[in-house]
């Protein structure tokens, strides 16, 4: 399955030790495809390196650049739909042009996509993406 995962749920699933580490294992182990755009590899470096050390956070982004798992997407369209907090339209976005079956995210930003039929995009949040996880 296609997903693109926001920061907040990549800080909370990247952890051996978090009751979500399942997400972040589904994109090493091939169970999901992560789709990440340019911004979105920018953004979780910087938000990483809030949480972690430096090469910490610095091994994480290479482990999803270099994961066979991942795919490399170029929005060539910017869709505004999350107007609350614009930065959160860079994933929209990614989403849109990979064609991902969900958004996974706690961020309530992302609840304004419900009232929107086009384009169709599914938001998850962690734990009921963790159900389907458990259902494969």
């Amino acid at each position: 399955m296609r997903i693109v995962l926001d920061t907040n749920g990549l800080i909370q699933s990247v952890s051996p030790r978090s009751r979500y580490h399942a997400v972040w294992e589904s994109m090493e182990d091939g169970r999901n495809t992560l789709c990440v755009s340019n911004e979105i590899i920018s953004e979780y470096l910087e938000i990483l390196q809030r949480f972690v050390d430096y090469d910490t956070a610095e091994t994480i982004i290479k482990t999803i650049i270099n994961s066979s798992f991942v795919e490399l997407i170029t929005p060539y369209y910017n869709f505004g739909l999350i107007t609350q907090d614009p930065d959160d339209n860079k994933f929209v976005d990614c989403a849109i042009a990979a064609n991902a079956r969900y958004i996974v995210t706690n961020d309530h930003h992302y609840d304004v996509l419900k009232g929107i039929n086009f384009p169709p995009i599914d938001v998850i949040n962690l734990d009921d993406f963790m159900k389907l996880l458990q259902q494969v």
